[in-house]
């Protein structure tokens, strides 16, 4: 039977020590929406199979078991009470290829990742066990927060669109399909549109589907991506070959190992926690629209459910693009939805939960897999571009004076330049400089400069006449 929650109070739950306990047909009921989303957009998931293959050296079934159990882990963060829809470190994932390319595919490179990966597991663990995630999240500076986001969403737009990038390469497909998805999810005259018309509501509530789905259609159309050879069945994943391509038997990584991974650890420690604050502000958006429920964003129990995450990834199927807090896009897409009341979306668990369960499943869906497989990129793409887009809109609601902007956007710009640990420094610099005062100061100033403002008069300025 179906728990059912009073109005205005959090959802039920089954405690657990740190977590909150939330199972579907228990705590809530199914989402048609995001099983259909899920049935399309699983194949996110699987674009990181081109990179465990190239970087990694691993066989096309190999890195399919390594996906399946990253599935496994997406199913986590709802499953123990963070309200989040979970993805990988997206904006990071240039620069831990940029960290693992050092080495041979094969032993050395998985080798190097997990490395890196339990050096992730340790930041986000101690920082949910010290309490210091929350502490940090709610009193770091919001010029420090913007410009983590600004420099995470330059980043992830400049990757895709420069020479060899992916939308670069493909530009007809990619483009129209990323015109396509940021329509349907951000513009405000089709926002106005789902209030008058019930088939752009519809629209809508799939979120970033459209524009995939659009962007494989011309893709496959103009002849820049190849047919998909459609297979029946259930896929078998190399659950029994995946052994050899694991810690276990590749070896761990030594002390010197883990020392090179420690910048590059905290560069995707820099941008996960700006993911944290992008779901924040995406839940804030329509929190305030929906009083029926209160929702608990709890900082300490998402950095510890992500550490345990990167955890399993060290051990069980390392990974290129990280466990990160926010798969952003489609948390958009789900906050959306979720502001029309329970009769659209019962619970901000419901659209989180069943999303990833469903993805999940496909993963065993022969006919989706090889239908999708010739796409992969695409999905890997728009994800990045709606995320780069989206974290420079959240970045600007951070702002709240000129000073603030820039530093922010200063900030913003050596971080995607030069790296997080650079851009933080800078960042840090700057505020400490520039933007920091004492505590009997008055309030900051407009982000405007208002005409009629007090000024030193002019020498060559005019006398006004006296009025006679």
């Amino acid at each position: 039977m179906l728990l059912k929650r009073k109005h205005g109070e959090e959802h039920p739950y089954w405690p657990a020590g740190p977590f909150k306990i939330r199972l579907p047909f228990i705590h809530y009921r199914w989402e048609v929406p995001e099983t259909i989303q899920a049935l399309v957009m699983f194949v996110v998931a699987m674009g990181m199979i081109p990179l465990l293959e190239r970087y990694l050296g691993l066989p096309y079934d190999v890195a399919l078991a390594y996906v399946v159990i990253c599935g496994i882990g997406f199913m986590l963060p709802n499953l123990l009470g963070v309200p989040f829809v979970p993805g990988w470190i997206t904006p990071a994932i240039p620069v831990v290829l940029l960290f693992i390319g050092q080495f041979e595919p094969g032993p050395d490179a998985i080798r190097a990742l997990v490395a890196l990966q339990l050096v992730v597991t340790f930041i986000f663990l101690f920082m949910a066990v010290t309490r210091l995630g929350s502490k940090l999240v709610n009193n770091i500076p919001n010029s420090i927060k913007a410009g983590i986001l600004l420099g995470a969403g330059i980043a992830a737009l400049s990757g895709e669109i420069s020479q060899g990038g992916r939308a670069y390469s493909t530009p007809i497909s990619l483009g129209i399909g990323g015109l396509v998805t940021a329509y349907v999810l951000f513009s405000l005259s089709f926002r106005d549109w789902t209030e008058k018309h019930r088939w752009a509501k519809i629209v809508a509530s799939y979120g970033m589907v459209p524009g995939m789905l659009v962007a494989m259609a011309i893709g496959w159309g103009v002849g820049e991506y190849a047919l998909p050879n459609v297979e029946w069945g259930i896929a078998t994943p190399a659950f029994g070959e995946i052994w050899n391509y694991l810690p276990f038997t590749v070896g761990f990584p030594g002390a010197d190992l883990l020392m090179l991974a420690i910048p590059t650890a905290i560069i995707a420690y820099i941008i996960a926690f700006g993911d944290i604050i992008v779901g924040q502000s995406l839940l804030a958006r329509v929190d305030h629209l929906r009083p029926d429920e209160k929702i608990e964003v709890n900082v300490d129990r998402v950095h510890l459910v992500t550490g345990i995450r990167n955890g399993i990834h060290s051990l069980f199927a390392p990974y290129p693009g990280l466990a990160g807090p926010l798969f952003t896009g489609v948390m958009a897409t789900i906050a959306e939805r979720y502001r029309y009341g329970r009769g659209a979306m019962d619970t901000i668990y419901s659209g989180a939960g069943v999303f990833w369960i469903v993805g999940f499943i496909a993963l065993f869906l022969l006919p989706l897999i090889t239908l999708f497989r010739p796409v992969l990129p695409i999905a890997l793409s728009i994800t990045l571009l709606i995320t780069g887009y989206l974290c420079i809109a959240v970045a600007v609601e951070q702002i709240d004076n000129a000073t603030s902007m820039g530093v922010a956007g200063v900030m913003g710009v050596v971080l995607a330049t030069h790296g997080a640990a650079w851009g933080l420094g800078a960042g840090l610099v700057m505020w400490l400089l520039i933007e920091r005062r004492s505590k009997q100061a008055p309030a900051d100033e407009p982000i405007h400069v208002e005409d009629n403002m007090p000024h030193e008069p002019d020498p060559e300025d005019p006398v006004p006449a006296k009025a006679s």
